[in-house]
């Protein structure tokens, strides 16, 4: 980063509260950003659609590449820590357009996911109750709008309510998530036998099913960089956050692996296409009939309620770093005196992720909003992740080959995955409808308004980092080196 843009940066005294969070609370809000319960309902449907009884293989061969961008942000999180991360990271490595476009799918990916999400969390809780509430527009659309508003209130009361409550949600969420997924292992009614053949290539019959299936398995990953986006609020700034995105990474793929057969093995093809919006509760009633059944629902309302509160922190966080750097309106720089929360980005998203919301619950069944969104939100999290991927071997390009662990980590595997999420995003372009490509591409693309503007504006964000500058200097890699 050029000292002219630090300095620009530092003149107005803008941070967030430093040091406030330790590395079981970057595990937790990984996990949290994950969001197991809500990205196993929202999106067992979805994938069972895509690749039918390959949802394991999905998971498996997505999981590998995606753990390549997980080391990738580890690394590039070791050099620079800044709340907008890849946003930042990005633009040294690679160029200030590239960083610029990493941000903005970021913002845009989770203003989208506001709507995937708060549309399960009124139904879900609803239907616990009654199954005509829970489709009733208005009710679910009252009962989502609260409880979001509440994540909003969390959010801005400081990062250290923030992890308090994910805390609490969390550990309820992932205890009542493995009662039952052991329940559904040991249940005798199962009404498929297990297959090996689950996590084979062959299962997806080509190409256009594996990477299909991929675009969903991505969605379900998306979110545990948030530690990333804390990184100024984490103790260890620029270690802790990546070891944390690393733990919290491989809780989940395992859960999700678990949790997909499991589905599987207790409920049928029907079953699950037919209750797109709720194959948990589907789940729940198969291992455990009754109103036994029904506590898995407050996993999903609990994890998605959690989803919330991380997508909120990712989006807000960015957001300030953009507006800090005046990429974006300055006002979005500001931070609360006291609380030190970025008030003005977490007043805008509320506004916009409210108004997505409450106009979606017009445009379609949840069905459609969901595999929309989720597809949309897949093709954007191919942009961000895959520039992830190549900014952390440039970075590093001169240290590579100075060690085995260097090559595989820093270098081949974060490649395999920014290989995996371009192919992915080129491969899946064709299969999906106008109104996917319009959201995931066409919110892309209104990012090239304000990058315009502000780059014609001589903002230095867009002054392109000096040859030395792109890549990591022989002090930062002794400190690397000395704390693994």
């Amino acid at each position: 980063m050029t000292d002219v843009l630090k300095a620009k940066r530092d003149e107005h005294g803008h941070s967030l509260r430093g040091g406030a969070l330790g590395l079981f609370d970057s595990v937790v809000m990984a996990v949290a950003g994950v969001a197991p319960g809500y990205s196993i309902a929202a999106s067992t449907a979805v994938l069972y659609g895509a690749v039918a009884l390959g949802g394991a293989a999905s998971l498996l061969y997505c999981g590998v590449a995606m753990f390549g961008i997980v080391f990738a942000f580890n690394y590039l999180g070791r050099v620079e820590a800044n709340a907008g991360a890849s946003y930042s990271w990005v633009r040294r490595a690679l160029h200030p357009a590239l960083g610029y476009l990493s941000g903005w799918a970021l913002v845009v990916s989770a203003l989208i996911f506001m709507v995937a999400a708060t549309v399960p969390v009124g139904g879900n809780l609803l239907g616990l109750f009654s199954t005509s509430a829970a489709n009733n527009v208005g009710d679910v659309t009252i009962i989502g709008t609260i409880f979001f508003l509440l994540m909003v209130g969390a959010v801005a009361a400081g990062v250290n309510i923030t992890v308090k409550v994910q805390i609490l949600m969390s550990t309820l969420e992932i205890a009542i998530l493995l009662l039952f997924v052991v329940l559904a292992l040991v249940n005798g009614h199962h009404v498929t036998a297990f297959s090996w053949h689950w996590f084979s290539p062959s299962i997806f019959h080509g190409s256009t099913g594996f990477f299909g299936g991929a675009l969903v398995a991505a969605f379900y990953y998306w979110g545990w960089d948030v530690t990333a986006n804390l990184n100024e609020e984490t103790k260890g700034a620029k270690k802790t956050p990546g070891l944390g995105g690393i733990i919290g990474i491989i809780f989940v793929f395992v859960l999700f692996e678990v949790f997909t057969i499991a589905t599987n093995l207790v409920l049928t093809a029907s079953q699950i296409s037919n209750n797109s919006a709720d194959v948990l509760a589907v789940l729940g009633q198969a291992v455990w009939h009754g109103t036994g059944g029904k506590i898995i629902v407050v996993a999903v309302v609990l994890s998605t309620i959690a989803t919330l509160e991380t997508t909120l922190i990712q989006v807000t966080r960015t957001l300030f770093s953009m507006g800090r750097d005046n990429t974006l309106p300055r006002a979005l720089g500001t931070v609360h005196s006291h609380r030190k929360t970025p008030m003005v980005a977490t007043g805008v998203v509320t506004i916009l992720s409210l108004g997505l919301f409450v106009g979606s619950q017009y445009v379609g069944s949840i069905s459609s909003i969901l595999t929309d969104a989720i597809s949309a939100i897949g093709l954007q999290i191919a942009i961000y992740y895959s520039l992830a991927g190549l900014a952390v071997v440039m970075l590093y390009r001169r240290q590579l080959f100075k060690s085995a662990s260097n090559f595989v980590f820093m270098g081949l595997w974060p490649l395999l995955g920014a290989i995996f999420m371009v192919l992915m995003f080129i491969k899946t372009i064709p299969t999906l409808n106008a109104t996917t490509l319009w959201v995931g591409l066409g919110a892309m693309a209104l990012g090239l308004i304000p990058m315009t503007y502000y780059w014609a504006t001589g903002n230095p964000y867009f002054t392109v980092p000096t040859k030395e500058d792109r890549h990591a200097v022989i002090e930062e890699m002794e400190e690397l080196e000395m704390n693994l």
